[in-house]
């Protein structure tokens, strides 16, 4: 069996999960209270670990200290570890090539109690890659959906218009809500997004506001919300 160095294959996962995030090196310090030298000689495997910092960079990813430790093994063939992967974080899917456009509106579902976990992917052809289970996102189930979909209008490589359309024309996937995301209010990509079955259209920045008034218009039995912390008399 091939020795795995579980500090530099621990350090792919924190990149790994950090990209999914959309955030920089800075955010994950500033979110772990970590100095972001400590980030980046984790990322490169040079960084022993304590298991309070292991603790501390599993919530400011927004998993578990274990699915932490599963998620490392994408790193290897092994298909098993990889679903336990997939099931622990397929929640939302947001397609956004601007990490300041991600953090606001990851904020915002937050806000909205919506704590599903955030899968980000910066393109339209690694959107297609991860909803039809090819590419680097072969290993997924096919039937594993997102419940939501946050679609940027304007992506690279394929369109957010292109990748709507082949969400809506695909059997399996056309019942998943689409929230499109515009810089602008472009009467154009809002018509057609609006024909190709769009199930609501947000013109950036997403922030709470925006975000609560086009999802009461969503079925959100897949969102798993937050029950309200109410203060002690």
């Amino acid at each position: 069996m091939r020795k795995i160095d579980v500090k530099k294959s621990f350090g792919e996962t924190v990149k790994k999960l950090r990209n999914h995030l959309g955030i920089s090196q800075e955010d994950l310090a500033e979110r772990a209270d970590l100095h972001r030298t400590y980030i980046s000689d984790v990322e490169r495997g040079s960084r022993n670990l304590s298991l309070e910092n292991i603790e501390r960079l599993a919530h400011a990813l927004e998993v578990s200290v274990a699915a932490l430790f599963a998620a490392k093994e994408i790193t290897q063939p092994d298909k098993a570890a990889r679903q336990v992967w997939a099931d622990t974080c397929n929640d939302i899917l947001f397609v956004e090539d601007n990490a300041d456009d991600v953090e606001l509106a990851t904020r915002a579902l937050k806000r909205a109690n919506i704590a599903n976990c955030i899968r980000v992917v910066s393109d339209g052809a690694a959107a297609l890659d991860f909803l039809f289970c090819t590419g680097e996102f072969a290993y997924r189930q096919r039937d594993d959906h997102p419940g939501l979909v946050l679609l940027d209008v304007g992506l690279p490589k394929v369109d957010g218009i292109e990748v709507l359309r082949r969400i809506k024309s695909d059997d399996a996937l056309r019942t998943i809500p689409v929230i499109m995301l515009t810089a602008s209010d472009n009467y154009r990509d809002f018509a057609a997004a609006k024909r190709l079955g769009a199930d609501g259209y947000i013109v950036k920045p997403v922030g709470f506001q925006n975000l609560s008034e086009v999802t009461p218009a969503l079925n959100l039995q897949w969102a798993l919300l937050k029950t309200s912390q109410k203060p002690s008399p």
